[in-house]
């Protein structure tokens, strides 16, 4: 296991000399003295007769059994602690009061069964449980929404489905910052889209070290319509100081998700304003669901309480509007964006100063998460926004229309 977590590999130096075949690395060693005592050594070693030559594996040697500590999930499978089970998502009761919210769809994008599972999981776990943990042992979180299923769907034109989806995202997440009990979001690998808006909105999150969080939906020419642009918005108007202005902050915001930044590492992450000083790190990624149940049955000591829902979130209006404007345009000048990235920006920056109002105000939380909502479904009606997803799908890579 060191030589395997140490280099990255998925196999060690005698694994893959088994996966190769004993017989097969002696032979490309060719005859050589040495290479001739190795073969008798070695044959010895694995339980051969020295002399024989009828090719044959390496012995069994079986990992020793993980500590009850590393994969915890797994183990309360074998164990046959499945509370609820869909295609693209589980109910697994990790045991001392613990639930799990299991993805295992492909990529483990959000579908259907993604987002009743979500619902469902914090019902269950408030009825039944003390806390729940959203997390997998796979080694992408979420690569975000089922990108197809919107495609489709914009393409015959259901809108009304659309915003369908959109509305029952947007209850899963925010269902999970103000569920009953305590949730900790364990993300590992790829966390973008919709799996980085979970995680933004966990009670905490205990991330594995290698994390690479973003809100990319710009680069598929949609904006973050699960609650990220909100929360984005909100952090940087909380983290601002008292009289001092905002702006600042929510233009370092307004890049990250414009730009579709996607951090290089869990404290990576942090930095980007992804992760907060009170969420954890988990260096072993197997380690990564015991770590987050142990900080649900902290909070659970420390007698969590679901925080109040967010009345009066402070908003700049149209002037924060136009400075965030202005800058769009010098970069589309510029030539460091094309046309279709600027309509998306002004359609970010639209959202994170509230919309059309033409001075500072409050708003509610509810207020934000529609003008994500309008933001998505007008974009789905842009041609570029379908070419772009169109491409993504085929090449997986960005097309910049």
């Amino acid at each position: 296991r060191a030589l395997r977590w140490g280099f990255g590999w998925e196999l060690g130096p005698f694994e893959l000399l088994d996966a190769i075949g004993l017989d097969a690395v002696l032979t490309t060693c060719g005859p050589d003295p040495d290479t001739a005592d190795l073969s008798a050594a070695a044959r010895e070693w694995a339980g051969l007769d020295p002399r024989s030559t009828a090719p044959r594996r390496l012995r069994s040697a079986p990992l020793p059994p993980a500590g009850p500590d590393l994969q915890i999930l797994a183990t309360a499978k074998q164990r046959e602690r499945v509370v609820k089970r869909k295609a693209g998502a589980s109910l697994v009761d990790l045991e001392n009061g613990v639930l799990a919210v299991e993805f295992h769809s492909k990529l483990n994008t959000i579908g259907g069964d993604t987002v009743q599972m979500l619902i469902g999981g914090v019902a269950e776990a408030a009825e039944r449980f003390d806390g729940l943990v959203v997390g997998n042992d796979a080694p992408n979180f979420c690569a975000g929404a089922n990108l197809m299923m919107v495609l489709l769907e914009a393409q015959e034109g259901n809108w009304e489905e659309i915003d369908l989806m959109v509305r029952g995202f947007q209850r899963a997440v925010i269902g999970l910052r103000y569920s009953p009990v305590p949730v900790v979001v364990a993300p590992a690998g790829l966390t973008l889209g919709g799996g980085c808006e979970m995680v933004l909105h966990a009670d905490r999150v205990q991330a594995a070290a290698e994390s690479y969080m973003g809100q990319v939906e710009a680069g598929v020419g949609l904006v973050p319509a699960g609650c990220g642009t909100k929360e984005l918005t909100v952090r940087a108007v909380d983290a601002t100081v008292r009289g001092a202005d905002p702006l600042p902050r929510l233009q370092r915001a307004f890049e990250t998700i414009g730009f579709g930044t996607v951090s290089t590492s869990a404290a990576d992450a942090r930095r980007l304003g992804l992760l907060r000083d009170i969420d954890g790190i988990t260096m072993n990624r197997e380690r990564l669901m015991a770590d987050a149940k142990s900080t649900v049955l902290d909070r659970v000591r420390d007698g969590y309480r679901a925080p109040a829902r967010r009345m009066a979130i402070q908003v700049g209006g149209e002037d924060q509007r136009a400075a965030l404007d202005l800058g769009v345009h010098l970069a589309w000048r510029g030539g460091r964006i094309s046309d279709h990235d600027a309509l998306i920006a002004r359609k970010i920056a639209r959202i994170m100063t509230g919309g059309d109002l033409p001075h500072p105000a409050s708003v509610t939380e509810q207020y934000l998460l529609d003008l994500e909502r309008e933001a998505f479904l007008s974009l789905c009606g842009e041609r570029s926004t379908l070419e772009r997803i169109s491409h993504t799908l085929k090449t997986g890579k960005t097309l910049r229309n």
